[in-house]
């Protein structure tokens, strides 16, 4: 006997099991994400607007902004770099060990932030593999901003690599092709024709690396020393002012980071727009 069945699509479901689903994932992103983020507001401007912003014009707080501007201008640069080589070599060409390569790029991903702080006290601490050599020539790492920048490198590094490999493995190489046999150099056929195809994703890459460079805590606490105004991020600044028991200054100084990562998802969501759009246009 031949059983014929209708063809359906997700829009064909019943109301009730469409009303189902959204309210679950309702609940679940208003449990997880709005109902913290509201959290942090209100416990932020439990005092008023006044105690808010002397919480964030604090001088340790200042500095703990500061700082983690710059940790993030230093590594996110960094990780742009390596990003576009990893990708590119991964992407455009066949050598032994390419396989070795995006398993490691994927280590961090894999590895407990504070296990790779820890590591990095072992390498670069005073009792550490070269802790004496930086002693003798007056290096500080561990302890210092070197110190978060490489820690903080380190656990964002996947993230530009990550979002452009599958992009360019998917592009090919014809192009890149074609324009070296029309004479154009390297670095033309790169800037020509390689940058414009695989822009969105590397911003994209860029806004996440830099997002996870501003909020990382648990490898920057350990190689951090938690010195306040001198090694202490936005993130330790919180910790601190929690463990001190003033809550409503720990929460202040986190809504910069709640500002933060909501500007991410701003940035996040116009460029999925506009490379949307233009995926549209080429269409047409």
């Amino acid at each position: 006997m031949r059983i014929f069945l209708r063809h359906r699509s997700p829009t064909t479901d019943p109301l009730w099991l469409q009303a189902l689903l959204l309210v679950t994932a309702t609940c679940f992103m208003g449990v997880l994400v709005a109902l913290p983020v509201a959290i942090v507001f209100a416990e932020a401007l439990s005092r008023g607007w006044r105690a808010y912003i002397a919480a964030i014009g604090d001088p340790l707080a200042l500095s703990a902004i500061r700082l983690t501007v710059l940790v993030a201008v230093i590594a996110v640069p960094l990780n742009l770099v390596f990003g576009i080589a990893a990708s590119w070599a991964i992407a455009k060409f066949d050598f032994i060990g390419k396989r070795l390569i995006v398993t490691f790029i994927d280590l961090p991903f894999s590895v407990s932030p504070v296990i790779s702080g820890l590591i990095y006290v072992l390498l670069f601490g005073a009792g550490g593999a070269l802790g004496g050599w930086l002693t003798a020539r007056h290096m500080q790492i561990v302890f210092a901003v070197p110190g978060l920048v490489i820690a903080t490198i380190f656990v964002t590094f996947p993230f530009v690599a990550r979002e452009l490999i599958p992009l360019m493995e998917e592009q090919g190489t014809e192009e890149e092709e074609a324009s070296i046999m029309l004479g154009a150099s390297g670095w033309r056929t790169f800037f020509s024709v390689t940058l414009p195809n695989i822009k969105w994703g590397l911003l994209y890459g860029v806004l996440l690396s830099n997002a996870r460079a501003m909020g990382e805590f648990g490898a920057v606490s350990v190689v951090s020393g938690h010195i306040r105004g001198q090694t202490t991020t936005i993130p330790l600044h919180v910790e601190i002012l929690y463990n001190e028991y003033n809550f409503q200054a720990a929460f202040a100084v986190a809504s910069v980071l709640t500002w933060l990562a909501l500007l991410t998802l701003l940035l996040k969501r116009l460029m999925e727009f506009k490379f949307a759009g233009e995926i549209r246009a080429q269409i047409k």
